[in-house]
């Protein structure tokens, strides 16, 4: 039977995802939860993965590494950023030990870009990046992170040069709550997704997102002139935000700079739609998958390199 050699864990804002991953690099146990920074600030970060690996019955003895949102400074211990232009393996050489802990337990720091005029962070999806990209790899890479912020990264032959934040998925929520627009995609839930008005807008945003804000309110328009419905007004508001992103986010990108696409589930199935409406050539790599290999990277990096030295 595998022994297990460390605990991987990505700790996000509201969520809480644990793997416990043997000496052949396999899953032996999993854990998740919505017990993220928000949760865990108050009821403790210590308290909280112990729970967890009290649960899988996780030896005391191997390490923890950790990604995410517990090394921001309002979470378990702060792990700073690295700053880019930087090369991929530099991520791996940033953890911070989390001081009073029996276990070894080790935070990966975020990725800061400090232009002045186009200042940015990332705190977990750089470990997803680790996870995606080698580190020899070559040529220009643009790698697509959706969620609620969106990452858009630029990698030049293993090195991180830039990235870029869009809050895609906050103003979807944001719009379609707390706006106007929220009245015409009411009831949108209980319709079928309308494809056709998504693949529409998004077009219409691609070509043109100067005109986002006013593409949106045609959700509204649309719906009091020509009768759209619910769905499709969800549909237009997301295909303009998803449009609108994709439109900036190559906007400095190389000709024939390759897409990698790292998502999962919903997120994944609405941006491989809307790179296949464009023409885009794209790969895609499974978040969860893509993050357990750069937390791996960094124990490997951290401890077991270190224990076959020894």
């Amino acid at each position: 039977m595998t022994k297990p050699a460390f605990i991987a864990v990505d700790w996000g804002t509201s969520s809480f995802r644990l793997w416990l991953i043997g000496e052949d690099g396999n899953i032996l146990a999993e854990r998740r939860s919505g017990e993220g920074m928000t949760t865990a600030a108050q009821a403790g970060f210590a308290k909280i993965l112990q729970t967890h690996l009290d649960a899988i019955s996780a030896p005391s003895d191997i390490p923890a590494i950790v990604c995410g949102m517990a090394g921001a400074r309002q979470g378990w211990v702060e792990a700073g950023y690295i700053d880019t232009p930087t090369s991929l393996t530099a991520i791996l050489t940033g953890a911070v030990a989390v001081p009073g802990e029996a276990r070894d337990v080790r935070i990966l720091p975020g990725l800061a870009q400090r232009a002045k005029d186009a200042p940015d962070v990332m705190r977990g999806e750089e470990t997803q990046l680790l996870g995606s990209i080698a580190a020899d790899a070559k040529g220009e890479q643009i790698v697509c992170m959706p969620g609620t912020h969106s990452k858009w990264v630029r990698v030049v032959d293993g090195r991180v040069t830039g990235f870029s934040t869009f809050m895609t998925g906050e103003l979807f929520d944001v719009i379609t709550r707390h706006s106007i627009l929220s009245h015409a995609v009411a009831g949108a839930a209980d319709m079928p997704a309308d494809a056709t008005a998504f693949e529409a807008a998004l077009k219409a945003a691609f070509e043109k997102p100067q005109l986002a804000t006013n593409l949106l309110f045609t959700a509204r328009s649309g719906q009091l002139l020509h009768g759209t419905t619910a769905a499709g007004a969800q549909a237009l508001i997301s295909g303009t935000l998803i449009g609108a992103e994709i439109a900036g986010a190559l906007s400095s990108a190389g000709q024939g700079a390759a897409i990698t696409l790292v998502a999962s589930g919903r997120l994944q199935a609405l941006y491989e739609d809307a790179f296949r409406s464009l023409s885009l050539p794209y790969q895609t790599i499974d978040a969860d998958a893509a993050v357990r290999r750069g937390l791996s990277a960094a124990a490997e990096a951290i401890w077991l390199r270190q224990e076959s030295r020894n």
